[in-house]
Parts: C-alpha cells; structure tokens; sequence
C-alpha cells in the first residue's frame, strides 16, 4: 500500500513546485516604465492591468513600498490597451464642472477621457486641471 502512495505524493510535490514557475511567467511582452514623483506600485499595475506583488517579483522589490523616482521597472502588461485618438482636446476644468459634464460636452465617455489621463478616481478634479480630451475625427 505504502508503494502506492509514495508516487502519489511525488506527483503532488512536483507539481506544486512546478506549477508555479509556470504561472508566474508573463504572457506579454515587457514594458519598461521609469517611475514618476508620486508612484505607488499599486498605481502602476493598475494601469497595466497587473498586480504590484508581480511588479516587485519581476523587479527583485523585497519591499513594494520603497519605490523612487527615476528607477526603470519591467511590467508585463496583462491587458489590452486600445489605440489612442487621433487628436485630442485640450480642457482646463472650470468651477461646477464635473467629468460626467466635461464628457457630455464633448461627446466622448468618461472612462475615454480618465484613460487618456491616467485617472485612477473619476471624483477628484479641480478648477484649472488640464484634461486631455479624445477627439476621433
């Protein structure tokens, strides 16, 4: 009976050592990012659709909070990003306005316009902000 188990659980063992190595293997090709003043690892895997404990792994981070500015980073995008505008607009955001409005008013979606500038919260604008607007004439 004992014979029969053993393989079993070399079976077992092998693959949980294994299958790892396979599923932390990227699917894409490689991004090189520079980070900028105010980065987090959870910011940029949001926008590679990734998650920031990948980002440390490939990047040998033993702390993902200790990040600085300037320092390259190797992200394996795990989405498809869709091709830019054409043209884009250029919006200084005026008191009472709201992303919703601003889109309406140009005729595209907010999600268009919060991708265009790398908005992670739809709610948080201001008077004055710059907003790239997609135009797709």
């Amino acid at each position: 009976m004992k014979k029969f188990w053993l393989p079993l659980l070399l079976i077992a063992a092998l693959g949980v050592l294994v299958l790892p190595a396979y599923a932390s293997q990227p699917a894409s090709a490689p991004v090189y990012y520079r980070v900028r003043w105010g980065d987090t690892l959870t910011s940029i895997a949001w926008r590679y659709c990734t998650s920031p404990w990948a980002i440390a792994r490939w990047n040998g981070i033993p702390d993902p909070n200790k990040i600085y500015a300037g320092q390259i980073l190797v992200i394996y995008p795990g989405c498809y990003y869709p091709p830019q505008p054409p043209c884009v607009t250029v919006h200084y955001v005026s008191y009472g306005e709201t992303l919703l409005s601003i889109a309406r008013m140009y005729g595209v979606s907010v999600w268009e316009i919060a991708r265009l500038n790398g908005m992670f919260n739809l709610n948080l604008i201001y008077v004055g902000q710059r907003l790239l607007i997609p135009c797709w004439n």
